[in-house]
């Protein structure tokens, strides 16, 4: 497939699995009160399904739009004073709409194979957002938009009719989801949440 090199563009589909968490903030009234002592994020495991394409800038550079839908779930441990069950976690679930648009930088190719690395921005849309829920104690609320950067590396492996590609990445939000609410007990002794994803994709592209 060397004559693919020489496309302006092409296009894909991309399978993934991801492992997402919060970064956490904690408010400083945590430190004031005694209801409830430890606040952690919590690893999950999550999936991704999503379209690519792919322009041509230069021998070396292309452009990706890499549009997914990403399943994931953040969740957060809570240990308490003062009740029957002293340990809890209170699921976060995300059904995100990702935009990343991000530069491509490949090597020379070594018979049927190459390395590359990316670099780009993205945006977040989560369908599955609480933010306006109604007032719930039980409640951390998330809002629905978040804006972020991603950093990866693959290879890819030229077939006679495709190109198969493994990818690793971590895509990080820069913003703050957290939809403070001080009548929320889970949630008021929290100051930030940032999300953070490691993903590991497989590309099929034309």
């Amino acid at each position: 497939m060397l004559e693919h090199d020489a496309k302006p563009y092409y296009f894909g589909i991309t399978l993934a699995a991801n492992q997402s968490a919060f970064k956490l903030h904690q408010a400083p009234v945590f430190l004031k009160q005694d209801s409830i002592m430890v606040v952690e994020p919590l690893k999950t495991v999550g999936f991704n399904l999503g379209l690519l394409a792919n322009a041509r800038l230069s021998q070396y550079f292309d452009l990706r739009f890499n549009p997914q839908l990403v399943f994931a779930s953040k969740n957060l441990y809570y240990r308490e004073n003062y009740q029957e069950k002293p340990e809890t976690d209170k699921k976060i679930e995300s059904i995100l709409l990702s935009f990343p648009i991000q530069i491509k930088f490949k090597s020379d190719r070594i018979g049927n194979m190459r390395v590359y690395t990316i670099a780009g921005l993205k945006y977040d849309y989560d369908l599955a957002a609480n933010a306006r829920s109604r007032r719930d104690d039980q409640l951390v609320k998330v809002r629905t938009g978040d804006y972020g950067y991603e950093l990866g590396a693959g290879f890819e492996f030229y077939f006679q009719s495709f190109i198969f590609s493994p990818e690793f990445k971590v895509s990080n939000g820069f913003g703050n989801v957290h939809v403070k609410d001080p009548n929320l007990r889970y949630s008021n002794v929290i100051e930030k949440l940032q999300s953070r994803m490691i993903v590991f994709s497989i590309h099929l592209e034309g």
